[in-house]
């Protein structure tokens, strides 16, 4: 079967996050001023064949593990759909 796995992946919340401190910054500048805690990430998305959609998330996290996500610095969200 056909699964497609979204991914999305943030900085630590402890950690800083210099893309989203500047774009924090710069929101003010274009009038929005009630935005707070902005972080930058990646969003990947990708088509897996598996079994079933268990087998799927398996294969995005160790995709996360090994190649997308810096373990130390981010963390990550799996979804599965069909």
């Amino acid at each position: 079967m056909k699964f497609v796995a979204e991914i999305e992946i943030l900085p630590l919340k402890g950690l800083l996050d210099p893309q989203g401190k500047a774009v924090a910054n710069g929101l003010p500048k274009i009038g929005l001023n009630n935005a707070s805690n902005v972080r930058i990430g990646k969003f990947i998305t990708m088509d897996l064949d598996a079994n079933t959609a268990e087998e799927a998330h398996e294969m995005a996290e160790l995709a996360c593990k090994k190649l997308l996500a810096n373990l130390i610095m981010e963390g990550y969200n799996i979804r599965i759909s069909q």
